[in-house]
């Protein structure tokens, strides 16, 4: 019967006759490995057929309930009328979302790449393209009854001939615009607002 000291040294000496098979010169080999499959997993051609589904398809779809990051559902709204009046009156800013002096040179930046060159830099609704004739009847937000609800709404689906800009601009991008469209907004209406008041004072003085 072998003594445990020299069994000790047989295993010793049987791991380190693995280690050095496992070694080789050839830069290109691996070594021995415990577990191949693991290492070498089948290689797969974008869009090819393969046997390892049973649909066959090798681009598989991302598991059921996966969402972008970033990703803010809106099922809640629908893209018509209906789902336009319900944002009116239930979508709300999220309070993460602060008019601060960063966030407005943000909200600007953005009408200036995605909405000036219709709405023009002012939102009176004479961006370069109308100027052009090759957009017609875009409104000034002055005459428009929005908020930050119907905004967004707009943004994400589009409305008559403006359409969605969802793909081009995140959720948390479009309540930075929506920021920035209701300051046009109340740009546009003060002067006339200030003037009717005074209107109103030289009545009342007469």
């Amino acid at each position: 019967m072998l003594k445990k000291g020299t069994i000790n040294k047989l295993f010793a000496f049987a791991v380190a006759g693995l280690v050095l098979v496992a070694c080789k010169k050839d830069e290109n080999h691996r070594g021995w490995q415990y577990m191949p499959d693991m290492y070498d997993g089948p290689a797969l051609e974008a869009y090819s057929p393969t046997d390892l589904f049973s649909d066959s398809t090798s681009a598989r779809k991302p598991v059921e309930g996966t969402i972008p990051r970033g990703f803010m559902s809106y099922t809640d709204y629908g893209a018509d009328a209906a789902g336009y009046d319900s944002a009116r009156m239930h979508l709300e800013m999220p309070s993460s979302i602060m008019a601060d002096e960063t966030t407005m040179a943000e909200a600007k930046e953005l009408y200036t790449i995605f909405c000036s060159h219709c709405h023009g830099d002012k939102g009176a609704g004479q961006g370069v393209l109308v100027k052009n004739e090759k957009f017609l009847g875009v409104p000034s937000y002055a005459d428009r009854d929005i908020n930050y609800g119907t905004i967004f709404h707009v943004v994400t689906y589009g409305k008559g001939v403006m359409g969605s800009h969802a793909s081009q601009v995140t959720p948390e991008e479009r309540w930075k615009l929506a920021l920035y469209v209701m300051k046009l907004k109340e740009d546009l209406t003060a002067p006339a607002e200030e003037q009717s008041s005074e209107e109103a004072e030289e009545t009342t003085e007469s």
